[in-house]
């Protein structure tokens, strides 16, 4: 029959979701000595985009090539997200049980940063996985898509979040969430800033062209070498 063809669309989804599993499973198992969730969640953005991009690839080993490439920079990175994430409890904990109208003030701008680094993290490991740069270029890039691409940071953040709450308050999708809470909204994230990374690749290469042009890029090299131009926008960026 048709329907159970490989190249049958019920094959291709039944394919896909396979791989999103077996991808979410590797990222739980690397993210477990927390030290290496950076290096694990950018190994899952690195393969949730070729899965986007319906590129031909291997899970595992596309996974742990990426994991080995950016275990270093990924990992400064994670830890200095942390670092942030921890003064900002230890703020709210202190802000708590605080009166009066510089509280209120502060209650402001605790919000806000919280906000930046919720923003900056939607990108930041795609960033990684994708592009070049040095640790805080990478930041600052990450955070500035998150900007540039503001609807549809807001959708990646509710993407992120629903499996989350769903894990902690609904116990019959636990089992769901721990099999696809994370990959699949990495997957659908992807899908989401597929066109703006191509954009950018596609500048970069053009850019870098004559000084490259004898060197044909390896198809999983990480190209992205200059600060990001900030009067960027999506609609500057596509073919």
């Amino acid at each position: 029959m048709k329907l159970f063809n490989l190249d049958s669309p019920l094959m291709q989804a039944l394919g896909k979701m396979a791989d999103l599993m077996w991808l979410n499973v590797l990222t739980l198992i690397c993210c477990l000595p927390v030290i290496t969730a950076g290096a694990s969640l950018t190994a899952m953005n690195y393969m949730a985009l070729k899965i986007a991009r319906n590129e031909e690839c291997y899970i595992t080993r596309g996974f742990f090539k990426s994991f080995k490439e950016n275990f270093r920079q990924a990992t400064l990175i994670w830890l200095i997200l942390l670092a942030a994430f921890a003064v900002l409890a230890g703020d709210f904990y202190i802000m708590w049980n605080s009166e009066g109208e510089f509280s209120k003030i502060l209650w402001g701008v605790i919000m806000a940063v919280a906000i930046m680094l919720v923003f900056t993290m939607m990108f930041v490991f795609p960033v990684q996985a994708k592009f070049a740069n040095p640790i805080f270029r990478t930041l600052k890039n990450a955070f500035l898509m998150s900007l540039m691409q503001f609807p549809k940071t807001i959708l990646m953040v509710i993407m992120y979040a629903i499996p989350a709450v769903l894990f902690f308050t609904v116990v019959q999708i636990m089992p769901i969430c721990m099999m696809f809470g994370l990959s699949v909204p990495a997957w659908a994230s992807a899908k989401l800033y597929n066109k703006f990374f191509k954009g950018l690749e596609e500048r970069t290469l053009a850019a870098n062209a004559p000084a490259d042009e004898e060197k044909e890029p390896e198809e999983d090299e990480r190209i992205f070498k200059d600060e990001l131009d900030p009067t960027l926008t999506d609609k500057d960026v596509t073919k």
